[in-house]
């Protein structure tokens, strides 16, 4: 029977596990940003929070058992990282707060809705790669 190979480690990485490598690794161009937090919002308040914004919003609406949902969320989450100063970035969970997708007329999950002004001015459903995510963002923020 072959053995299996496995790949050479340094006398640096001796001693350490590969998530400490990587950060040992990382220089001062791959340390990480402070992420901004993507803001919970509910019924009662999406029309402060989003409509009545002073800066474009966009609203992500979820549920904890839709697999999707989970999948881009890590993508939301970067996104507020990155935008969060120029476009507000919040979630609803739509189990908990049934009204305001209601309202829009949102049928399926991922929905991410971007506002400007107050209206609708962009809708992305379905789990969708990065870039496409970004290019919402990136138009709302001018």
């Amino acid at each position: 029977m072959a053995r299996a190979e496995h790949p050479k480690r340094s006398s640096a990485d001796a001693g350490t596990i590969p998530s400490e490598r990587a950060a040992q690794r990382a220089g001062p161009e791959e340390e990480e940003l402070p992420m901004a937090e993507v803001l919970e919002v509910t019924d009662a308040t999406f029309e402060k929070e989003v409509l009545q914004s002073d800066k474009p919003a966009i609203i992500d609406f979820w549920a904890e058992w839709c697999g999707p949902c989970r999948a881009i969320a890590p993508i939301i989450k970067e996104l507020a990282g990155s935008y969060g100063d120029r476009v507000k970035i919040t979630k609803m969970d739509i189990d908990s707060n049934p009204r305001t997708p209601g309202k829009y007329g949102v049928r399926g999950i991922p929905t991410v809705l971007a506002f400007q002004g107050g209206q609708v001015v962009q809708q992305i459903v379905g789990a969708r790669p990065k870039p496409e995510f970004e290019a919402m963002v990136k138009k709302l923020a001018g």
